[in-house]
């Protein structure tokens, strides 16, 4: 993932990594309303929750299980 990140592809790496909102945003260092209106476009994250959502997928998740490269 880039630094795009939507609806989508949040609401993605959070049932990828097993996570409820209010978890993911622990995680994240903000209220689960915020991760809540993400998933649902309302807001989009911007500046730092950018880094630290990165940061989660690749710490928590860094490989995808339907990539075979060896």
């Amino acid at each position: 993932m880039g630094e795009e990140w939507d609806a989508e592809s949040i609401a993605g790496l959070r049932a990828r990594l097993g996570l409820t909102q209010a978890e993911m945003a622990d995680a994240l260092g903000v209220r689960q309303q915020t991760v809540s209106e993400w998933e649902t476009g309302r807001y989009r994250p911007r500046g730092a929750s950018t880094r630290v959502l990165r940061f989660l997928a690749e710490e928590r998740a860094p490989y995808d299980a339907g990539d075979k490269r060896a």
